[in-house]
């Protein structure tokens, strides 16, 4: 029993370690950039949502925890910096999207190749059912962290 929990100690610790590295990668980014590190959240929920219609400034007020002010304050910032663009919906002039610039985009892509290229190189390390058992593993710590998340923020006063 006690080898177990030293497993599980070292696998949560592993877990922590990979987590800690994307987001010092993440904050790399947004320091090259002159930005903040909302400011490289708010760019990866743009990204996600790069198919038209792109991502409203409500969606992002919610994936992110933030007020309307604060959203606003970030867009702001990204629309300087050359990452966004905001469109108005052509059937409803009040309805706003945001877009990642196609210059914006290359850069990025410019910045986390290097990234793709250390998944690639240890993705290769491993036989097809490893890696769908570790995309099954990810995708699951996924959703169960999104929902906890989202469960401690209806918890919050507001």
């Amino acid at each position: 029993m006690v080898a177990q929990r030293d497993g599980d100690r070292e696998f949560g610790r592993l877990l922590q370690g990979l987590a800690s590295e994307m987001n010092l990668l993440g904050h790399d980014f947004a320091a090259a950039q002159g930005l903040h590190a909302t400011d490289v959240q708010a760019l990866l929920a743009v990204l996600r949502a790069a198919d038209p219609p792109g991502v409203t400034p409500g969606r992002l007020r919610a994936e992110l925890g933030l007020t309307s002010g604060a959203v606003t304050a970030v867009l702001d910032r990204l629309e300087r910096a050359g990452h966004v663009h905001r469109t108005r919906d052509a059937a409803d002039r009040r309805q706003v999207h945001v877009h990642y610039h196609p210059d914006a985009a290359r850069l990025a892509f410019d910045w986390f190749t290097p990234v793709a290229h250390c998944t690639d190189r240890v993705r290769s390390e491993f036989r097809a059912e490893e890696v769908a058992t570790v995309v099954r593993f990810l995708t699951r710590m996924t959703e169960e962290l999104e929902q906890l998340r989202h469960e401690r923020r209806q918890q919050q006063p507001r």
